[in-house]
């Protein structure tokens, strides 16, 4: 599962031909954190800054969003944290720079970085949400994983065993078919990156350690 990534450059959301993003967001971020959300609205193509982890409307506080970063694509219309948004098609992406997975090593997990060798960024299918909790307007969003068991780069990422998890990249060519998706049937959209567009390196722990206390977890 993904819990931890950097979102698009400035450089790389004018080499999409983005609108420009009204706001700040971190470069890196984590579970809880702000990220930016690109959508499509009545007026076109949106950016939001939106919290990392779906808040149900039915959520007492955002502590839930610590759980809800990543939504397994099978059972969104089953889970009720998802089945909502589901259901009404809030989907959107979350375009990105790199994301960070586990790999184990003597059963020590290590982080890697998974790009695209063009170094321009991609988009993650995302389902959005907005919620009032304790009187607050909470935007709020998580990434959709599909199973990679048999995905030639993202089997090798997770604790060793036989559940392996990929989120979904949707491709440059495809992001207006998803944000216009009218139907919660996403299977078309659920497949594995192009291993041969994207590469992966570990990122060691001294590089990483001064972003956050977090990342104690990797080796």
């Amino acid at each position: 599962m993904c819990a931890n990534f950097k979102p698009l450059t400035l450089q790389q959301l004018h080499d999409l031909n983005l609108p420009e993003i009204p706001f700040e967001y971190p470069e890196e971020v984590y579970p809880n954190y702000q990220l930016p959300l690109l959508f499509k609205s009545e007026f076109g193509l949106e950016w939001r800054s939106v919290n990392f982890g779906l808040i149900p409307k039915w959520a007492e506080d955002k502590t839930i969003g610590t759980r809800t970063y990543n939504a397994r694509n099978e059972t969104l219309l089953q889970k009720p944290s998802f089945a909502e948004a589901t259901a009404k098609c809030k989907f959107g992406v979350i375009p990105v720079t790199e994301f960070y997975e586990s790999k184990y090593f003597d059963n020590k997990p290590q982080r890697w970085g998974v790009r695209r060798k063009d170094g321009k960024a991609f988009y993650i299918a995302a389902l959005y949400e907005i919620a009032r909790v304790q009187d607050e307007i909470v935007r709020s969003s998580t990434m959709i994983t599909m199973d990679a068991i048999d995905h030639p780069m993202m089997k090798d990422f997770h604790e060793p065993g036989n559940i392996k998890r990929s989120v979904i990249v949707i491709p440059h060519q495809r992001m207006d078919e998803w944000l216009n998706l009218k139907s919660s049937n996403i299977q078309s959209f659920v497949e594995g990156f192009p291993v041969e567009e994207f590469e992966c390196s570990h990122v060691p722990k001294e590089v990483i350690k001064k972003f956050s206390p977090q990342m104690n977890f990797f080796e």
